[in-house]
């Protein structure tokens, strides 16, 4: 960095050279220390940053920032990436807006909040499509998230090939447990910034209110709203259970996320480092798709023991709801024919 100084009374040709150090030292007190590093001989060529919305104790972040650092060290420090968690950079939307514009090289995101610039991104959280794992990451590792990622190009930005998992939803509660469709109505949920979940939940006669994440915990001490939905494991991970008393074992929705890198920055990599930055994140979201198996094997007993109460539900008649309602054909009107047959081809038929 260049440091300009104030324009002095003497050419700092005729000034003393401890008089001239003295001024320089004086006209750069109140600059912070980091601002004034200079850059290694050493330093990356590409100093790139990626963030997310989960905390650091999250698989999610944990395995990014072991792939940022195999990437330091597989392209022998050309390719240097900042790991920005917990919405550090800004809520969900925030830090999209910066991805596109490249202020923000890497980004994950759910397809659910990304369908509010890539609309059929959202596909994935249609309401008790998935009935489980043996069908979603034959899915999206295959034709459906073939269809996803080459509209996701259209935008401007690429996504790597491997999704990370975010887990199956459940509903929590402070004030009863949902035991039935009709328990929802005009329950106060929190959910992200997406048109499906919205629709979703109003679909039940619910009352779904947007929140960014990270302003889920004080929303729900304070009452603004009474539950929320998420996997158990970010329920954990995020203390949740200190504010909520139920849990309904929904799986009403499977969400995931999308590694997106801005295209253009990402393209500025030479091939060869395209490859490895590609495939550690990948490698990465095969790890951490294992992380959250092993949680979800333990969570339940560890979310029990903090003093949440389970309830079952039968997905049947959630389901029969949501048909009742015309919730999927709306949702196969909005996708279109195509989309929906990819879907259906890999869950079976639903409207």
């Amino acid at each position: 960095m260049t440091i300009r100084l104030p324009a002095p009374h003497l050419s700092a040709s005729r000034l003393p050279r401890r008089r001239l150090l003295t001024a320089a030292l004086a006209g750069t007190a109140a600059i912070p220390l980091v601002a004034i590093r200079t850059r290694p001989a050493h330093a990356a060529e590409f100093s790139y940053k990626y963030a997310n919305n989960s905390p650091v104790t999250h698989p999610l972040t944990i395995r990014t920032t072991e792939a940022a650092a195999r990437i330091k060290e597989k392209t022998g420090g050309k390719v240097e990436i900042q790991v920005f968690p917990n919405n550090q950079l800004g809520s969900d939307t925030d830090m999209l807006s910066q991805l596109r514009s490249g202020a923000l090289e890497f980004f994950t995101l759910s397809g659910l909040i990304l369908s509010t610039l890539v609309p059929v991104a959202s596909i994935n959280g249609v309401g008790f499509a998935f009935k489980d794992y043996g069908q979603v990451w034959p899915a999206m590792d295959g034709a459906l998230g073939r269809l996803v990622r080459d509209e996701i190009a259209k935008r401007g930005l690429y996504a790597f090939g491997k999704m990370y998992d975010n887990g199956y939803r459940q509903i929590t509660s402070a004030t009863k447990p949902i035991k039935t469709p009709e328990d929802l109505n005009g329950f106060k949920i929190r959910v992200p910034a997406s048109p499906l979940w919205t629709s979703l939940f109003k679909a039940f006669g619910a009352s779904p209110t947007t929140i960014n994440f990270n302003e889920v915990y004080t929303a729900l001490q304070t009452r603004v709203v009474d539950g929320q939905e998420n996997p158990l494991s970010l329920i954990d991970v995020a203390k949740l259970y200190e504010v909520q008393k139920h849990v309904a074992i929904t799986n009403h929705m499977w969400d995931g996320f999308w590694f997106l890198a801005n295209k253009r920055a990402f393209e500025a990599l030479p091939a060869n480092l395209r490859e490895i930055v590609e495939a550690e994140f990948n490698a990465s979201a095969i790890a951490e798709r294992e992380d959250l198996a092993k949680m979800n094997d333990t969570v339940t007993a560890t979310l029990k023991g903090k003093g949440l109460q389970f309830v079952d539900t039968d997905a049947a008649s959630f389901r029969g709801a949501l048909k009742k309602a015309g919730f999927y054909e709306e949702w196969r009107g909005k996708f279109g024919p195509e989309a929906w047959g990819v879907l259906e081809k890999a869950v079976g038929g639903l409207a």
